[in-house]
């Protein structure tokens, strides 16, 4: 299985990045499938859900068995467990979302994809726009903390390829 990270800051355009390559990959005849970050993190918890990931979907799709985990769910911009999610054996899992390509799985990634958009203001409004106003605080120490994630982590400086979200 080839593992495609696909990170970058919040309201960047990683989750249309995404979707446009599973299209891509699924148009080309191949098992693909994107797993969100978002479908594990939460306002306290940004990127401490980690080990979920690892034990329930990467650690199963390595030995070839399907993955799964409960979702993450956010009605109203505040987080609760939600439906089960089984992750299918694919040829190309896609990791989508902040810390997908963190230094910890770095040698596991085939490809690590940053996508960018320089103006925090934008990518706020960005996010905003998606997750609804009453998400503006959280998304505003989200964004202070993905400054400081993403520095320690030097995430943007791995990545294989850069694009422009």
């Amino acid at each position: 299985m080839k593992l495609v990270a696909v990170d970058g800051p919040s309201g960047s355009g990683k989750t249309c990045f995404a979707q446009q390559l599973l299209a891509a990959l699924t148009g080309a005849g191949m098992r693909a499938t994107v797993v969100p970050t978002d479908d594990f993190a939460t306002w306290d918890e940004p990127v401490q859900w980690w080990p979920r990931l690892v034990s329930g979907v990467l650690e199963p799709l390595r030995r070839g068995r399907p993955g799964g985990y409960r979702r993450i769910e956010w009605p109203d911009g505040e987080p609760v467990l939600g439906a089960h999610v089984t992750v299918p054996v694919p040829e190309v899992l896609v990791l989508e979302g902040v810390s997908a390509a963190r230094r910890e799985i770095s040698d596991r990634v085939s490809v690590a994809v940053w996508v960018e958009e320089p103006d925090p203001a934008l990518r706020l409004e960005r996010a905003v726009r998606r997750d609804g106003p009453r998400t503006r605080p959280h998304l505003q120490r989200w964004q202070e903390f993905e400054r400081s994630w993403f520095a320690a982590d030097g995430t943007r400086a791995r990545a294989d390829v850069v694009v422009s979200g």
